[in-house]
């Protein structure tokens, strides 16, 4: 009994020991690898990688867990919807109804997790763990030299081994902080940190409670609608894993849903889908100007210089994704611009079409603003794309072309066009030669229309592009005075159309 007694003892030791000791290795090995990815990597390999690491991840979860059907799909489809999800890509090999409840909350996760507001918050927290290393280099000695007539007993010194000094940008100094080196953290320094401290709590509130209210308003709808619980009933889906699955999945704008026809079986609820319409604009195209009003409302609020901070200095935060009062205006307006310009022509196209066959007037406008509102990046259809018209397929194009944060009226940077001088109305309006193209390929597409459903071998959308693109150039390299006049080339390009038909 003593020898076991004395052997725990030892073993007891021994475990104190290797733990005391090799903690602290663990964890000065894996600073300095950190360090080393975060100031000598490229940022690009180092997303490239976060990429490849989820996709992976993805498809071993997906490959270990079970499908709804006995058949199970194919490695390269699962290594395929893996990629997508965590992409949000928006592309898929196989019919959302295979995947089980666990498979379709993997494939949320991995939406979750490559959703531009989510890499923002990694960015975020990089961008903290940078300032921090920035401060630790200068000041590398951060102990407290103690003289040794002043050192304790042994037993004391145990003691005090785990007492720290709080890291400079901690310390609540008014004007600066000091290393040992006597290298100074100024006040603003701290100020930054604190500053895209706040910025990250802040987008971290911002994801949570979209994705929270989200998912109970639309598990609320479904509760209370009994066509829309009918679908889910007649799919054997879960009612809080779709809910979940169709916010985030809104929110990243992936465009996955679990059901095979993508949100065409809802197309008469239309309080489902005038829910998800702002997710798709809260996490894409509207991001910037919904953080920029809610870091103004928390100021108003909480009074924090941080905040205050983050409005004035958006620039030297480092974060893309803040944008000044004037930018945001701008992006609403091109937004709203750009969704009423489709809302409008998709109504003039396809009011009378056989999509809308079966709905009343207020589920049409319904459907239709859903369905152009997901033509900028989250791609769910409430309509069959085969179906659409040519010229709405070629808006839907160019608007997928278009990123994100993208603005009809470009705001000057004061600092960098000074030496350029003021530009007229008229040169913002101005289009681009590409914008003439598109525009001239959507009205041929509507007023030709007909020729496009009757005889799709001689008049196709690839048809009438090859033709506008070929016509025009051959018109510019032909004309000795640039200022092209695109009605003409537009008259010219309609008597070439019509005889060769």
């Amino acid at each position: 009994m003593k020898n076991l007694d004395f052997f725990s003892r030892k073993l007891e030791h021994l475990y104190t020991i290797t733990h005391s000791n090799m903690l602290p290795a663990i964890r000065d090995v894996s600073m300095s690898l950190y360090q080393v990815i975060a100031f000598s990597v490229n940022p690009f390999y180092i997303q490239l990688f976060y990429c490849i690491f989820m996709s992976l991840l993805g498809y071993l979860l997906l490959k270990v867990s079970m499908p709804r059907t006995q058949v199970r799909p194919k490695d390269l489809d699962l290594f395929f919807t893996s990629v997508s999800a965590s992409t949000v890509s928006s592309m898929t090999v196989i019919e959302k109804e295979v995947f089980s409840n666990s498979q379709l909350i993997l494939i949320s996760f991995l939406m979750l997790a490559g959703g531009e507001v989510f890499i923002s918050l990694l960015g975020l927290e990089f961008s903290k763990f940078n300032l921090t290393q920035e401060h630790c280099a200068k000041n590398k000695a951060s102990t407290l030299q103690i003289p040794d007539q002043a050192l304790p007993n042994a037993n004391e010194s145990i003691e005090l081994a785990i007492v720290s000094l709080p890291h400079p940008l901690h310390q609540k100094q008014s004007d600066s902080d000091f290393g040992s080196d006597g290298i100074t953290v100024s006040s603003d320094d701290k100020l930054k940190y604190n500053s895209t401290k706040f910025l990250g709590y802040t987008v971290l509130g911002y994801l949570m409670v979209v994705h929270l209210f989200g998912s109970s308003l639309v598990s609320l709808y479904i509760s209370l609608i009994p066509s829309a619980r009918e679908v889910l009933r007649s799919k054997g889906l879960n009612l809080l894993t779709f809910s979940f699955f169709t916010v985030i999945s809104s929110f990243s704008n992936c465009g996955f849903l679990p059901t095979n026809e993508n949100m065409i079986v809802f197309k008469k609820n239309s309080g489902l889908l005038l829910l998800i319409i702002p997710l798709i604009y809260l996490g894409n195209t509207l991001y910037p100007p919904c953080l920029r009003v809610l870091i103004w409302f928390l100021k108003k609020i909480t009074r924090r210089e941080e905040l205050s901070y983050i409005l004035r200095n958006y620039r030297e935060m480092g974060f893309d994704h803040l944008l000044s009062d004037l930018h945001c205006w701008l992006l609403v307006g091109t937004v709203v611009g750009f969704t009423l310009t489709q809302f409008a022509m998709f109504c003039f196209m396809e009011w009378n079409s056989e999509n809308m066959d079966g709905l009343d007037f207020y589920q049409k406008l319904v459907c239709s603003l859903f369905q152009v509102v997901n033509a900028r990046h989250a791609g769910e259809s409430v309509f069959h794309l085969n179906s659409i018209s040519a010229a709405i397929l070629v808006l839907f194009m160019v608007m997928m072309y278009l990123p994100p944060y993208t603005k009809f009226l470009p705001a000057r940077d004061q600092e960098n066009d000074t030496n350029k001088g003021k530009r007229s109305l008229v040169e913002c309006l101005l289009f681009s030669q590409l914008s003439y193209l598109v525009i001239f390929i959507i009205v041929i597409c509507i007023t030709e229309s007909k020729s496009l459903r009757e005889d799709p071998l001689n008049f196709n959308v690839f048809n009438i592009t090859l033709e506008v693109i070929r016509h025009v150039s051959l018109s510019l390299s032909h004309q000795t005075d640039y200022k092209l006049h695109f009605i003409k080339t537009k008259k010219d390009l309609m008597n070439l159309l019509n005889e060769h038909s």
